[in-house]
């Protein structure tokens, strides 16, 4: 007998928003926006410019690591994800 996964219902934007804020120093100026296309959707990090630099990470792997997990969760959901730091 499979163990049942518990469901949360936080949306990919909002997810990609705490975790944003927890890694910049200004939190205040962290903004997502998300676009739909007809085939994916687009979420666009907005950060103070000074903590773009945090969101990237040492040869990118913070902002990897984030595209990642939006990528298991649209699969999950049958959908297609892309996150762009603007």
């Amino acid at each position: 007998m499979a163990a049942e996964r518990p469901e949360h219902n936080i949306s990919m934007r909002e997810l990609v928003e705490y975790i944003a804020k927890a890694i910049v120093d200004d939190p205040s100026k962290v903004r997502v926006e998300e676009v739909s296309g007809p085939n994916s959707t687009i979420l666009e990090l907005h950060v103070a410019p000074e903590d773009v630099g945090r969101i990237i990470g040492r040869n990118g792997r913070i902002i990897n690591s984030m595209r990642t997990i939006l990528r298991v969760m649209a699969v999950r959901q049958g959908k297609r994800v892309v996150l762009e730091l603007v």
